[in-house]
């Protein structure tokens, strides 16, 4: 224990990486912010779990990190699919010789309406893909976070300054989103004091992802049903807004994240370095909302 917590106190020194030997889950890992953190985590020597409801992005990004010399192994399925949570856990606990130490719920979409127009389907999918599938993974994976073995275990949340401050058009989102956060500081407030459990969320600002993109850009989703949700933000909705040079003012730094930033701040908070920092939202915003 002291020789830990010397390393903490500043004799930091990770040869093999800040997240050697540990095993990974990181959903919607496929692409974007979840594909960026996959890689910063193999980079950093953990056994990473890529799950994604796309099997081709998931296996794709697997390999390029086996193929960087990490290691890595693809589960895909779709996290609204019970069965696939628990062969998603029993895959991950068997891949990592019988432990888990992190899991990132990172997966989701929008699918935005205002208030009154906003369906039932609308918001229970949304609903159910930020706030039960987080919940269920979790659960699910109890037996692998309730243990005193003295290794790290962390759990986070993926959040959106939308669930902090509200956003129009995004109730549904903004629920979720804000229902993400009373959910970490549980786990905090369960699982902390006798197992050791970190739990934190990530509230990500202005990042460049398809859910930021031109809509006319094409990305869409495919709801269980088949319904294809439209991802983006439509051109004409930026053009009728500030220029290029003043649509970043409420920004202190003057621009979007990458998702190479936003994996980042993910990963700072898995390492030893966040050791003492729990139940927390960080916000990842580059200034916006301070």
């Amino acid at each position: 224990m002291s020789n830990r917590l010397d390393q903490i106190a500043g004799h930091l020194n990770y040869p093999k990486g800040m997240l050697a030997g540990q095993v990974a889950i990181i959903t919607g890992s496929g692409q974007g912010i979840g594909a960026e953190t996959a890689r910063l985590f193999a980079k950093e020597g953990a056994k990473v779990v890529v799950a994604d409801v796309d099997a081709k992005k998931a296996s794709d990004t697997a390999a390029a990190i086996n193929a960087s010399g990490g290691s890595a192994i693809a589960v895909a399925g779709d996290v609204l699919d019970d069965k696939y949570i628990t062969e998603l856990i029993k895959k991950t606990a068997e891949f990592g010789n019988g432990k888990i130490h992190i899991i990132v719920n990172n997966a989701g979409y929008t699918w935005d309406g205002v208030i009154h127009k906003t369906t039932d389907k609308q918001w229970d999918t949304i609903v159910a893909l930020h706030c039960t599938a987080p919940f269920k993974i979790v659960r699910a994976a109890a037996p692998y976070f309730r243990v005193k073995d003295g290794e790290p275990r962390n759990i986070i949340n993926i959040s959106s300054t939308s669930g902090i401050h509200g956003n129009a058009g995004q109730i549904n989102y903004a629920l979720a989103k804000a229902g993400v956060t009373g959910m970490t500081k549980t786990i905090a407030k369960e699982w902390g004091p006798q197992f050791g459990v970190r739990a934190n969320t990530v509230a990500f600002g202005y990042i460049l992802t398809r859910l930021t993109a031109a809509k006319e850009a094409g990305a869409f989703v495919t709801t269980p049903d088949g319904e294809k949700v439209a991802l983006g933000i439509p051109s004409a909705q930026k053009a009728s807004g500030p220029n290029e040079v003043q649509q970043h003012l409420d920004i202190p730094l003057r621009r979007p994240g990458s998702a190479t930033e936003a994996a980042s701040a993910v990963l700072a908070v898995a390492s030893p370095l966040f050791s003492y920092v729990n139940g927390q939202t960080i916000s990842v915003t580059g200034g916006r909302n301070m």
